[in-house]
């Protein structure tokens, strides 16, 4: 009898010992008593009532999750092939236990309808030069779906675009016309300048005669330089004038 009533004595400590559980700071315990929940406990050392109470741990860290790649269809029928990254964490315990069964899951689902719905009605223009305002807007509806579950999702980005082989052939195409087309630009603007400057100078020249021959002079010097090169040298005007005079008199 004495033994029967030290064994019992013994599991009645033992049992007492095992409710005693140790949380870290980022855990918390929601915690069921008799089938009904209560505020949830944590973090340190708290207390389970054996036999009475059960409890889940739940981590209230952030967590990453991968949006799986998701076949799209841009408002302007291109079809895409997307992937994204979901940051959310559990803010409130109770509600992420009593109000889904798998809160993880659930995220992961939202996020691939809202990702497929979101870019579907968008144009491929704007999902690529406007990532930050899809991002912005993935992350809104996907944090208000998410909200009654006691998840807060904080950040959704999306992290790559593959677009069908023809697609960048015609982006690629686009893209060298877009550069010709500034090029002759450029190129349009620079004979403008050109021909504003070389009028500018011709009305300076026509002023000073003498300067047309100072300029020569020194396209001369320029070209001399070279090798092999013939310079054809011509002479002033004002040197054959009287010649020609000469001439028309005797003619005359």
């Amino acid at each position: 009898m004495i033994e029967f009533g030290s064994g019992l004595l013994i599991f009645g400590v033992v049992l007492l010992i095992s409710g005693i559980k140790i949380l870290k700071e980022y855990e918390r315990a929601v915690v069921f008593r008799l089938g009904r929940i209560v505020n949830p406990r944590g973090p340190g050392i708290i207390y389970v009532i054996p036999g009475f109470e059960q409890w889940n741990k739940m981590d209230l860290r952030t967590i990453t999750m991968d949006i799986p790649p998701q076949e799209v269809i841009t408002k302007d029928n291109v079809t895409i092939r997307v992937n994204a990254v979901c940051y959310f964490r559990v803010i409130n315990p109770s509600d992420a236990v009593t109000k889904i069964t798998n809160y993880s899951y659930a995220t992961s689902q939202i996020a691939q309808t809202t990702l497929r719905s979101v870019l579907g009605q968008s144009e491929l223009d704007e999902l690529l030069a406007q990532r930050e305002k899809i991002n912005q807007e993935l992350q809104r509806i996907i944090d208000a779906q998410t909200e009654p579950w006691g998840i807060k999702v904080s950040v959704v980005e999306v992290k790559d675009v593959e677009l069908p082989e023809t697609m960048k052939r015609a982006m690629a195409k686009q893209a060298e016309a877009e550069r010709e087309k500034r090029a002759k630009i450029i190129h349009a603007e620079g004979e403008l300048q050109a021909s504003e400057k070389l009028s500018q100078a011709a009305a300076v020249i026509g002023k000073v005669p003498t300067a047309i021959q100072l300029r020569y002079l020194q396209t001369l010097t320029e070209i001399g330089t070279e090798k092999n090169t013939t310079v054809v040298f011509p002479i002033p005007i004002d040197f054959i004038q009287p010649l020609l005079k000469l001439v028309e008199k005797k003619e005359g």
